[in-house]
């Protein structure tokens, strides 16, 4: 099976597909349509794609992720019920693995709001069955700790997050930065201020 490619983007298709030439072998490889950024290159730049091949008795088809994290919570997917590879795709468009995994482990059902394809009934599905699944992800990109914010409603909490997310950050860095403050007593939980500059220490 095919792991990996290292080679040139030729062209990008509307459906999500990526032509990458390696040594004058074209692949096409689907690539998470919401992961332009993460997946990277335009055309005639070099890419290297971490890739997941879904073989059927008709087809070979081949998925390409930004990371191997990404690939792995992809291939987690797959393994809940009636999520399949395109879903599974449209779910990583929107999330990578670090975001997916703390929306799992917050239980958080409103992260999934928008994906084509995902009802209430497959999220509540994703909540239980990823469980457990995905902790190779638990470390965000800013080297924070993915731990859990207090799940009681706390309007400080919700106005650094706004704050954060105004300033740039995504709101799972700035959830993330938050829980790690918290978890280690460092400001008053009811402090708007002390938990912000703990916050923006956090991401540093």
């Amino acid at each position: 099976m095919i792991g990996r490619l290292k080679g040139t983007v030729e062209h990008r298709e509307a459906d999500g597909s990526v032509l990458v030439d390696v040594q004058g072998v074209g692949y096409e490889v689907f690539v998470p349509l919401g992961a332009g950024g993460q997946v990277g290159p335009e055309p005639g730049q070099p890419a290297t794609l971490h890739i997941h091949t879904h073989v059927r008795e008709d087809a070979m088809t081949l998925f390409g992720f930004a990371t191997a994290n990404d690939r792995a919570a992809f291939r987690a997917l797959l393994k809940v019920s009636s999520i399949g590879p395109k879903l599974a795709l449209a779910i990583i468009g929107v999330m990578n693995a670090s975001e997916l995994h703390h929306a799992v482990a917050r239980q958080d059902k409103a992260a999934f709001k928008g994906i084509i394809g995902v009802g209430r009934k497959t999220v509540e599905r994703l909540l239980v069955d990823l469980q457990d699944k995905l902790d190779f992800a638990a470390q965000a990109k800013t080297s924070v700790r993915l731990r859990a914010i207090p799940a009681r409603s706390d309007s400080a909490t919700d106005t650094v997050v706004g704050a954060l997310v105004q300033m740039g950050y995504k709101r799972s860095e700035a959830e993330a930065a938050i829980g790690s403050a918290v978890a280690q007593d460092e400001p008053d939980e009811h402090n708007v201020e002390g938990l912000l500059r703990a916050a923006l220490s956090a991401l540093s």
